[in-house]
């Protein structure tokens, strides 16, 4: 169906609110089970309004998905720029891991969507959305090379490798989290010190065990 009704008056609020309602459905019931009779129900509005919004199914879900990476990049990259300029790479790195958590599981059904939905996507809708992932997979290669040339990341291991083994973590959050059984900040720290001790350098190691220890190390 591509007509579009006489009677629908466009208007963004209504968008939005279409919008907002497909991220709900695909964080919780996924791509092929999210159809477009329950988007219109959940935003209360007709079914066949929605294609005076979106030319197909296929085009609602690409923008759902492109606005979930679109908020996470900047949620992460405004954490970033929060930081003071000399916090430390592997600093750094913790933030965007704590940005991308509270996006993930917390803040965004949009960046949800993206996360348990990416891999269900027709080629079409991937390659749509290959151009802004690029760009957060470029944030990451250059946290973790900025900190290798610091020296504050193992010289053994391969960053690409380390991108996308963080990433693909982080990801998969939205699949096993539970609020009832552990709290986001714990799942938070949690994930921050995973990452910082399974990357850093063992004199970086050394030197973040003591500053965040009453006792003293020894020599």
């Amino acid at each position: 169906m591509t007509g579009r009704p006489d009677s629908v008056n466009p208007n963004a609020a209504t968008r939005d609110r279409i919008l907002e309602a497909a991220a709900a459905l695909l964080s919780k019931k996924g791509y092929s089970a999210t159809r477009l009779t329950d988007i219109a129900d959940l935003a209360s509005v007709r079914a066949p309004a929605l294609y005076y919004y979106f030319e197909s199914r296929q085009d609602l879900i690409a923008e759902v998905m492109a606005t979930g990476q679109r908020r996470l990049r900047a949620h992460v990259e405004a954490a970033l720029d929060a930081l003071d300029d000399d916090a430390s790479p592997l600093d750094r790195i913790e933030a965007a891991v704590a940005a991308h958590l509270e996006v993930e599981l917390s803040l965004s059904d949009f960046a949800t969507a993206v996360s348990r939905n990416l891999g269900q996507l027709p080629d079409e809708v991937r390659d749509r959305l290959r151009a802004e992932g690029t760009k957060y997979i470029e944030l990451w290669r250059r946290l973790l090379e900025q900190a290798r040339r610091a020296g504050a990341i193992r010289p053994d291991l391969d960053l690409r490798a380390a991108r996308m083994l963080v990433i693909g973590a982080l990801n998969w959050t939205t699949e096993w989290w539970d609020p009832r059984q552990g709290s986001l900040a714990a799942v938070i720290d949690t994930a921050k010190n995973l990452v910082r001790h399974g990357l850093s350098a063992p004199a970086e190691r050394r030197n973040h065990i003591a500053s965040s220890s009453d006792v003293p190390m020894r020599p």
